[in-house]
């Protein structure tokens, strides 16, 4: 294992003083290579364990399908605990890249295997691979810079972008090739996303990179936050906080944080019907047909990620813009925004299923129209969310807190599979009106709550929100 010391000033070559570092384009086309392979197995994923088996699908009932999805996309969100630690206390972020990248592609490998043993064996190497993946990289992001760099909420945005056109382009791809040549088509061609990814890394991380992430985190000194992302923040006063008692603001400031981490999960648990419910709703009750054309089911995924790019730029111009004018909402206000727009993109949802009701084919400007309010929430609650637990959490604990953020995914993504498996004994009109409600209330909820929860905030130092 490489201990070199990383305490070296960077090398000005790999953090120029204006512009972006190269070594962030690295990791941008790094990330979307692994996106377009993660989101485009995750399209296919329900329409594979569903599909007939004489088309090489497993004919599983839906509510096996929703359950299994909803466990493995869950799970994906808890090993990147695991993995963050190993990465922090042995591995350096760089190798664990490096080893969950060449686990995953094992992974969609695997899925491009019949049977049902390599389908399992396959979901077991891509959530391991993903837990030594996700958190590793994004943290080598911040590590580019030094601290205080005001360029870094600026690079989380390119890097998100990364992301989104990854996971715009994946089902286009992925999902085209699985559906129209076999599932094991599309499969095999997410594997081929991994491996261009984990290429394009190893072949340039050295010169792009320097020391980022070569060594595993110090285990002292370094007391206010994690490795290249921590948010400088120490207590009043300026003094350092180390490992005292928490102050009164400071647990003030984590209730903030568990109580927007709560209504995450009720925002996450019903967004999350993309991949699942309402991909195979897309697939059985919607008309697809455009101009002559079938759209083919994956290609729904798309819509999400790209209204991302489109509208992310324009959130983060928003934001500031109120914010000049006095006018911006509170963070707990945008979270809660952000929910009851989820919930009324389900209320066009419920429209198509009145359509369909009768055994007709609902219109397909129902579900764009669901997908869009549904981006339009999630810019207004998963990045602000991302900055509040940045700027509420103390340095000590930014990690942890971070972690408790991704847990509420988890949570949130078991329940997605769970709730969309009561879909076949309710039927979708019925599970439609009930997110709708649970939604509604919750934002409802939160809104009214804001001013109380602002107020335990306590000004925190401002960060920039990405997109």
């Amino acid at each position: 294992m490489n201990t070199a010391s990383t305490s070296e000033a960077p090398d000005t070559e790999i953090v120029p003083k204006k512009g972006h570092p190269k070594g962030l384009y690295l990791l941008f086309a790094t990330e979307m290579w692994e996106r377009m392979s993660y989101y485009g197995m995750r399209a296919l994923l329900v329409l594979y364990m569903t599909g007939a088996a004489e088309h090489g699908g497993f004919h599983w009932g839906r509510a096996t399908a929703l359950k299994i999805y909803g466990t493995y996309t869950a799970l994906v969100y808890l090993t990147p605990l695991a993995g963050g630690y190993i990465a922090d206390r042995y591995l350096g972020q760089r190798r664990a890249v490096v080893l969950g990248g060449f686990l995953m592609m094992i992974g969609h490998f695997l899925m491009a295997v019949p049977g049902v043993a390599a389908f399992f064996a396959a979901l077991t190497f891509l959530i391991v691979g993903n837990g030594f993946f996700k958190p590793n990289i994004s943290t080598m992001v911040g590590g580019l810079y030094p601290p205080g760099d005001a360029r870094r909420d600026g690079a989380f945005t390119i890097f998100y972008m990364g992301i989104n056109l990854g996971a715009f382009l994946s089902p286009l791809v992925c999902g085209t090739l699985g559906e129209t040549f076999g599932w094991h088509w599309g499969f095999g061609s997410a594997g081929v996303g991994m491996g261009l990814g984990l290429i394009t890394f190893l072949a340039f991380s050295r010169r792009l990179l320097g020391d980022v992430g070569l060594a595993p985190a110090p285990r002292s000194g370094a007391k206010f936050g994690h490795p290249g992302v921590g948010n400088d923040y120490r207590a009043p006063g300026g003094v350092e906080t180390g490992t005292a008692a928490l102050t009164p603001v400071e647990r003030d400031r984590l209730g903030v944080i568990f109580a927007l981490t709560f209504f995450n999960i009720f925002f996450w648990a019903a967004f999350e019907q993309a991949g699942g419910l309402m991909t195979l709703y897309t697939d059985t009750k919607v008309d697809r047909v455009v101009f002559g054309h079938t759209v083919p089911t994956t290609w729904f995924q798309s819509i999400n990620p790209m209204f991302i790019v489109l509208l992310g730029p324009l959130f983060s111009m928003l934001w500031v813009r109120l914010a000049k004018a006095n006018k911006e909402p509170s963070t707990p206000a945008k979270l809660g925004i952000g929910l009851l727009l989820l919930s009324l993109g389900f209320v066009l949802m419920i429209g198509a299923s009145r359509q369909t009701e009768h055994g007709g084919q609902a219109a397909i400007l129902w579900v764009v129209g669901a997908y869009f309010l549904h981006t339009v929430g999630e810019l207004c609650l998963s990045p602000v969310g991302l900055s509040a637990v940045n700027k509420l959490a103390p340095a000590r604990f930014a990690s942890l807190m971070m972690g408790v953020w991704l847990l509420s995914s988890f949570v949130a993504n078991y329940l997605a599979g769970l709730i969309g498996s009561y879909s076949e004994r309710l039927g979708e009109f019925t599970l439609f009106v009930t997110i709708v409600a649970f939604t509604a209330a919750a934002g409802t909820v939160l809104l009214a709550l804001s001013p109380i929860i602002a107020k335990r905030m306590h000004n925190p130092p401002t960060v920039t929100p990405g997109v």
